[in-house]
């Protein structure tokens, strides 16, 4: 894990990721989809560190959080903070929690419902 690289601007686990050795984040520049991610646009459009900072977080549909996993870590990171989730992520990797495993996907992502991965996460229902 690369605590260092904490988070996406919607939610997603940079510090686990391994699609893409250079990119360094949303806010570095190097991010590949850096001009086409709706999520960094409307966050950084509205002065915000992330779609977790955001009102409107809950109801957002935006981008990638029409999807479990990106909605799911953005309401964590919304109710507990980032350290809380590289927390748990740290410990769900020790025990052999895989973020990716088959190209974007892994075992974060075989719930249905963000409800679902976060009571995994042990932050219960929403």
């Amino acid at each position: 894990m690369k605590r260092e690289l904490g988070f996406g601007r919607c939610g997603l686990a940079c510090c686990l990721c391994s699609e893409n050795d250079v990119c360094a984040g949303c806010d570095s520049g190097s991010c590949p989809d850096k001009d086409r991610c709706e999520n960094r646009r409307c966050s950084a459009e509205k002065g915000l560190g992330g779609c977790f900072a955001c009102a409107q977080a809950a109801q957002c549909t935006k981008g990638l959080l029409q999807k479990v996993k990106p909605r799911a870590l953005t309401l964590f990171i919304r109710r507990r903070g980032k350290e809380a989730l590289l927390d748990v992520l740290e410990q769900n990797e020790s025990r052999g929690v895989v973020y990716h495993r088959s190209g974007v996907n892994g075992d974060y992502d075989a719930f249905e419902t963000p409800q679902q991965l976060l009571c995994f996460l042990g932050d219960g229902p929403p």
